[in-house]
């Protein structure tokens, strides 16, 4: 399994349309912290897709604008929440399927 990366993704569009597109696509790749912020668990190639999908979708001439901050697992780590939040977490390194009994 390739190695994942912390990726947070802010966005600032000004069309409703183009917005809602790219909120739809971003919830196939992480999890919505904020209106307009994402959080990513991502590998390289994961990565490139998403900006790829996003360059398909944004207008910079229009002011649309998208930014894209890296961040280290000590930084994550270190990553301080006020209020009310549900934490995507590190990727899990294996999916479990069923349940505890067996099923």
């Amino acid at each position: 399994m390739p190695q994942k990366h912390f990726l947070l993704v802010v966005y600032d569009i000004g069309n409703d349309r183009r917005r809602t597109k790219l909120h739809q696509l971003l919830l196939d790749y992480g999890t919505p912290v904020q209106y307009s912020v994402f959080e990513c668990w991502l590998s390289d190639a994961e990565e490139a897709r998403l900006k790829r999908a996003v360059r398909r979708i944004v207008r910079p001439k229009k002011q649309d604008h998208v930014r894209y901050y890296r961040l280290c697992a000590r930084c994550v780590g270190e990553t301080e929440v006020v209020g009310r939040y549900d934490a995507p977490g590190p990727a899990p390194s294996a999916w479990v399927v069923g349940d505890a009994e067996g099923g």
